[in-house]
């Protein structure tokens, strides 16, 4: 981020709101700059392009890849988009020290991206609008010159108090400053499925998603609660985000649509690149590692998991519960009829893969932790997470 930019965010934030209706105004200005298909180059992509509210607040800009186009559409990104829904609640990047198995472990926790990259939505927004495979913005000055030119523009003058004089890089500023207090707004966060209709006790699970819920949730099932938490005790949605904000390596397999998987000595490390340097205070074991995204609203995205690798709901379930007792059926065969497991990982980071928590449990030959009517009911349990649900 540039000094100037810097600068901008500075001056920006160091005037909060002056109340809660300077506050709406700049989440409402933010709405436009998000739905803006002005700021790419060439004109015709905005951030919902990628972030659809209709796809669960993701989706690939169209893209049957499984990764995100940009706005040059022979230009593909490495990973699917990542959702922004209840992304306000994702704490920023940190290294903590936790206790597991009477133990204390250095993990990773929080910030957005699929690897954590950025602490905030203002660090994020600058990823896709400056970057060549997205957006495809030359800069600061390309921002601001659209943003001046924006049927809005007098609207987020108005909700930043822009004077008349100001450089492109405090209108770079407030286009991006707009962003994150429209993402942070009950917009993306409404709290509207029927999950939480069921904690305000206004709606009751059918049997299939009440079994679906207690297979979720059962540590010699599907386990799913493991990584995506829930306090279940509470009936504050707002702890029932589905996710600890932790990172994982599920092992999947290479997705050959990516064109970037050409190259047999590319691999995407997550935690470890291409896009970071691995975080201090943490060794090569989290390599291959990605952040836990939150389940709310999972059934409405198009792709899953950061590769973009399935396109199913029950699919991307039954990967998890089979991937380690018919390995046959999820990764490809390599010399001698041998299967090549986690095949989406260089060698020396395979051992990273999580193979010791239920359901991952199993070898090949025992039956999965889940049969597929139990994982039709898992199926069941994760659409009432989708918000905008009515009686």
């Amino acid at each position: 981020m540039t000094t100037a930019l810097l600068l901008a965010f500075a001056a920006l934030l160091a005037t909060p709101a002056r109340s809660q209706t300077t506050a709406v105004d700049r989440a409402q200005v933010g709405r436009q700059v998000f739905f803006d298909a002005t700021l790419s180059e060439p004109r015709g992509v905005s951030c919902a392009s990628c972030h659809n509210p209709d796809l669960g607040w993701a989706g690939n800009n169209g893209s049957v890849t499984g990764v995100a186009a940009g706005s040059h559409r022979d230009r593909l990104g490495r990973r699917n988009t990542p959702t922004v829904s209840y992304a306000a609640f994702v704490p920023p990047f940190a290294v903590k020290a936790v206790r597991e198995d009477g133990r204390w472990v250095r993990k990773a926790v929080g910030g957005l991206f699929w690897d954590g990259r950025a602490s905030s939505f203002e660090e994020q927004a600058r990823g896709p609008l400056f970057a060549a495979a997205e957006m495809n913005l030359s800069g600061e000055a390309d921002l601001a010159a659209r943003l001046r030119a924006a049927p809005y523009a007098d609207a987020l003058r108005a909700a930043f108090g822009l004077s008349a004089d100001a450089d492109d890089a405090t209108w770079a500023a407030a286009g991006i400053a707009a962003l994150g207090a429209f993402q942070r707004s009950p917009e993306v966060s409404p709290f509207s499925s029927k999950y939480d209709a069921v904690l305000r006790r206004e709606a009751r699970f059918t049997p299939a998603e009440a079994r679906g819920r207690r297979l979720f949730m059962a540590e010699d099932k599907g386990n799913c609660a493991a990584c995506h938490v829930v306090a279940e005790r509470s009936r504050d949605p707002r702890r029932h985000l589905f996710t600890d904000f932790t990172y994982d390596a599920l092992g999947l397999a290479r997705n050959p649509r990516i064109p970037a998987n050409a190259d047999p000595d590319f691999f995407d490390l997550g935690l470890c690149g291409p896009d970071r340097r691995r975080p201090d205070g943490l060794d090569a074991a989290v390599c291959g590692a990605f952040r836990v995204p939150t389940l709310r609203n999972v059934a409405k995205r198009p792709f899953y998991f950061h590769n973009g690798l399935f396109t199913d709901l029950a699919q991307a379930v039954r990967f998890y519960v089979q991937r380690d007792t018919h390995p046959r059926d999820w990764y490809p065969r390599g010399g001698g009829n041998r299967v090549l497991r986690f095949d989406d990982l260089p060698a020396r980071h395979r051992g990273n893969v999580n193979v010791d928590e239920a359901p991952y449990d199993r070898r090949p030959g025992q039956a999965p932790r889940l049969s597929e009517a139990e994982i039709a009911d898992v199926v069941a349990f994760l659409r009432t997470l989708d918000d905008g649900y009515t009686r």
